[in-house]
């Protein structure tokens, strides 16, 4: 069970290592689009823009169905969720070692300052 797991995660991350997959994504985060309008930002062939939606179905990030001769693409978010939760491990590491940061650096702000002026009398 493991195992498969994080061959699936690998599969999303390696999907999402690419810049162009990630457009596509956002792009379909907005709503359904064919191949033909994914591969229109990019100046890539309609065979490259079909390897790289193959790459982003393999992941299960998104759905194609065809219809008549046109396959149009919708996102499927449900592997962002798995990727989403392994990812706040590291979430929560760097939100505490800021927070440590945080807390060092008010002290020695508070160090630093002058007394103020009421302090005196």
């Amino acid at each position: 069970m493991v195992e498969l797991q994080t061959s699936r995660l690998d599969t999303v991350f390696h999907a999402l290592g690419d810049s162009t997959r990630r457009r596509m994504l956002r792009d379909l985060a907005e709503g359904e689009r064919t191949v033909s309008q994914l591969a229109e930002p990019f100046a890539i062939s309609l065979a490259a823009a079909s390897k790289h939606i193959k790459a982003l179905e393999q992941a299960g990030l998104l759905r194609r169905e065809i219809r008549g001769r046109t396959h149009v693409c919708r996102l499927d978010p449900g592997p962002l969720a798995s990727a989403h939760q392994w990812l706040s491990v590291y979430e929560r590491f760097w939100t505490d070692r800021l927070d440590v940061l945080e807390r060092l650096l008010r002290e020695e702000d508070a160090q630093k300052s002058p007394p103020s002026k009421g302090d005196d009398e």
